[in-house]
């Protein structure tokens, strides 16, 4: 993990792994985070991850917190190694397939029911974030 500083969500944008936080600053991105997802109807998750089971992990960490109906896994790789995992909360599914290059951490992106609630993604935050 990088060591940079962070202020708010935003600063995560252009970055390519997820930083290490310090607990305040974990903190008030999860307050930050908390109210930006308010006004969302439902999300995707991408977790990027050096094993199917740790962005597995990231992810039930996440339903946990926010209080989610657990998806469910319907595509998985048999190869061990770096993953890149996609849930998508409407369908209730999740994929993860092989993926090497990538970072690590996982982005959160929020979906309206109609025009008038753009698309935005937040992340990467990291897979201990919650």
């Amino acid at each position: 993990m990088t060591k940079t500083t962070i202020s708010s969500l935003s600063d995560l944008a252009r970055l390519r792994s997820a930083p290490e936080l310090s607990p305040e600053a974990s903190d008030r991105l999860r307050s930050e985070l908390r109210e930006a997802m308010a006004h969302a109807s439902w999300f995707t998750v991408g977790v990027m991850a050096p094993s199917a089971v740790k962005a597995l992990e990231a992810l039930r960490a996440l339903e946990r917190s926010q209080d989610w109906e657990t998806m469910n896994v319907v595509e998985n790789t048999a190869v061990n190694g770096p993953v890149f995992l996609k849930a998508n909360q409407r369908g209730g599914s999740v994929r993860i397939r092989t993926e090497h290059g990538l970072g690590e951490g996982f982005l959160i992106s929020s979906h309206g029911d109609d025009d008038n609630n753009p698309s935005t993604t937040w992340g990467p935050l990291p897979l201990n974030f919650f």
